[in-house]
């Protein structure tokens, strides 16, 4: 059953369950705005009793009506606020209709009906499951609110995310996202942080001297890691915005370009028998290029759906290569990283152009 993307919504609050926190958030805060972004109608809370804490929602101007009674008089997508679900499983509901379940196949009291029955698990009966892709948990208590909150934790990394980052920048960084949501920071201003704490790693990498390099590659090592907390803010928070996608995209441009301009100088006071400041100059280039190739396509929007283009993307600008630094610096052997991407960058945004140029969308697999 197809379902009209403005599909009103109906969300059915008990409001001790629906004050249960949720990485910062309640339940029924998280509810309203991920329901909004999947692209709902209009929207309905039925809730006999005080009504929860929703400062995100009324942040971002959200309206919503409210009822003492449910009432569906056309398909609607039927929420009981006991359970937390993503808004790309909404809008999969919204799309295709049906139920919503677990990774185990559990059905949960989410779905899209025509009528109400007296309690969301009749009206939702005998409707067909849809198995969600993202986190999708019951919630009853806290120990449920915070088994909840591991599991959408769980969800937050980013497309380019290497192996590293799923092992060990996401997870360390994890410890201070987790302190960072119950303050006032923005995830700007830790993309702004990040920046310059990568940029004060170049300092010690242009001093030339071995100790000072390892210095340098731990430096840029942590930046990798609060580089990963702004992401998970935004996504954790809905904070995601198109500012910040360029503050955090420039910041990363800033912090290569200086890595590579002070390796270039540091092995050059370090009297590398390589070519460094022509290898520095050609990897500064290199990314200048890279950067206006991938920007080309980010601003035109008949690429936003090249998957061959974004999937060479995700591959190529993750952040494991702060690990390579660490270990060539161990071994007094960065000359061999500023061979690699004075070459590199340029095979990138060579691909990356031809890329563009056929053009392939994602109905081309």
């Amino acid at each position: 059953m197809a379902i009209d993307s403005g599909t009103p919504v109906l969300l059915v609050c008990d409001p001790k369950l629906g004050s249960l926190h949720i990485a910062a958030l309640t339940l029924l805060d998280r509810l309203l705005v991920a329901v909004r972004r999947a692209g709902a109608g209009a929207i309905t809370v039925v809730c006999r009793g005080r009504f929860p804490s929703v400062p995100r929602a009324r942040a971002l101007g959200m309206d919503w009506d409210t009822a003492r009674t449910p009432q569906i008089k056309e398909p609607t997508l039927l929420i009981e606020v006991s359970a937390l679900a993503q808004t790309d499983d909404l809008k999969r509901l919204i799309d295709h209709g049906g139920r919503l379940a677990t990774a185990d196949k559990i059905p949960l009291p989410i779905g899209i009906t025509e009528k109400w029955r007296g309690s969301v698990m009749e009206s939702l009966k005998g409707r067909r499951r849809l198995v969600a892709e993202g986190c999708a948990v019951m919630v009853s208590d806290q120990l449920s609110a915070a088994v909840a909150e591991t599991a959408l934790w769980d969800t937050m990394g980013g497309s380019t995310d290497g192996l590293v980052d799923r092992y060990f920048n996401r997870p360390v960084g994890r410890l201070f996202s987790r302190l960072l949501i119950y303050t006032p920071v923005s995830p700007n201003l830790v993309s702004v942080v990040a920046t310059f704490i990568g940029l004060s790693s170049c300092w010690f990498f242009a001093q030339g001297s071995h100790d000072q390099m390892i210095l340098g590659a731990l430096v840029l090592q942590f930046s990798a890691v609060i580089d990963c907390v702004d992401g998970d803010l935004a996504r954790v928070l809905f904070k995601e915005s198109k500012a910040g996608k360029w503050i955090d995209i420039c910041g990363d441009q800033v912090v290569h370009v200086g890595l590579f301009a002070s390796l270039a100088l540091g092995l050059h006071r370090a009297d590398s028998p390589a070519p460094e400041l022509w290898l520095g100059l050609s990897a500064v280039v290199g990314v200048a290029l890279a950067f206006a190739v991938v920007l080309r396509g980010m601003l035109r929007p008949e690429q936003r759906s090249n998957r061959r283009l974004q999937t060479l993307i995700d591959r190529t600008t993750n952040r494991d290569f702060s690990v390579l630094v660490l270990l060539l610096a161990i071994a007094n052997r960065l000359d061999i990283f500023l061979w690699l991407t004075a070459i590199g960058v340029h095979i990138f945004w060579l691909i990356a152009w031809r890329l563009q140029q056929s053009a392939p969308t994602m109905d081309e697999a």
